[in-house]
């Protein structure tokens, strides 16, 4: 089972989304192990494209990263100042009074920053929360400001300009950098950029960035083959029975590897090189099984996301979203790397 990722890809779709916002600086959010991808080795490579502002989701997972980082790259863990999260090294996105003053209390003169909750309801300050400590908070100077989008992949969504104007009204006259923009809020546009933003999905090939390079194939490996007669059934449940003499190749890969079983019967193939072989009986937790009966030869390995079938339509197909599939791929695959 192998993922094969391009470096080349993930660097180009960082350096696109930048493009799209030369006023600010270009952050690169590596949460969940880069999307699923490998954060050890994305991040190192986005910072030689660049990139010194990375986010994580938790202290955790920065420390993890922050061996493979020169010390100017700035770490920022999105979940703030935890009780007992190790912030050596980090910059904790602080999301409430308590953290701000837990935070200072305990690493006074270090660095961190803000998160204010515009209408999304999840994290951050909400604006009377905020303007108890408003003073206080900037008085100690923080590193940037920041909200998140809930509705940016949804360019006419009005939670968008909803969102916009509350940040702007919780921020006004802060002499401070600010950032609203992951990857949908860059693709609003420039009201939505200020001094930072945040790609994430976007990096990695999926939506909403359309036009990002494809980064990702995920090869699986044959283990056999047998011919199924008129009337026999595949798989568990017996849910798919041959109307015909079927070839039928058994997969190594399953939901145990983050391949949804709510794929099964949906029409999902795998593809070799290019030939599509449909996805037949369901999804186990180690196997697949694929009729092949149109292949003049059956190869080593078929290919579950390629060209022909991309991450965000696997995860149509799977009733989800792209972000899904990707952070679901386990680490029973072997990693390339272009």
């Amino acid at each position: 089972m192998t993922l094969h990722i391009d470096l080349h890809a993930i660097v180009a779709n960082w350096q696109a989304l930048s493009a799209k916002a030369p006023g600010a600086r270009a952050a690169a959010v590596v949460k969940a192990d880069a999307y699923g991808l490998g954060a050890a080795t994305v991040a190192p490579a986005l910072y030689q494209a660049g990139a010194r502002d990375f986010f994580v989701a938790l202290a955790i997972e920065g420390q993890a990263l922050r061996p493979h980082l020169p010390d100017d790259a700035r770490i920022n863990v999105l979940s703030g100042h935890m009780e007992g999260a190790d912030l050596t090294g980090l910059v904790p996105v602080l999301n409430s009074p308590e953290q701000f003053f837990r935070d200072r209390a305990m690493r006074p003169g270090k660095p961190f920053a803000i998160q204010l909750d515009t209408g999304m309801n999840r994290l951050g300050m909400e604006a009377a929360e905020w303007s108890v400590i408003r003073a206080e908070a900037l008085a100690a100077m923080p590193d940037f400001i920041m909200s998140h989008l809930a509705c940016a992949d949804e360019p006419d969504h009005p939670a968008n300009a909803m969102q916009l104007a509350a940040f702007h009204a919780m921020t006004k006259g802060c002499d401070v950098p600010r950032s609203l923009a992951a990857t949908g809020g860059i693709l609003l546009g420039p009201d939505y950029h200020f001094d930072l933003v945040r790609p994430g999905i976007g990096l990695y090939g999926a939506l909403p960035f359309a036009d990002a390079r494809p980064v990702l194939r995920l090869s699986l490996p044959v283990i056999q083959t047998r011919l199924v007669q008129p009337g026999e059934f595949v798989g568990y449940g017996a849910t798919w029975t041959a109307d015909a003499p079927r070839r039928i190749a058994t997969v190594a890969a399953g939901y145990a590897d983050g391949i949804l079983r709510s794929i099964s019967s949906k029409g999902a193939s795998l593809y070799a090189a290019g030939t599509a072989c449909p996805l037949v009986g369901r999804v186990s937790m180690d196997l697949m099984t694929v009729d092949v009966t149109d292949l003049a030869d059956v190869p080593p390995e078929l290919d579950l996301i390629c060209p022909a079938q991309p991450v965000d339509r696997l995860a149509e197909l799977a009733g989800t979203i792209g972000y899904e599939i990707l952070t679901s791929l386990g680490h029973r695959y072997h990693r390339t790397w272009r």
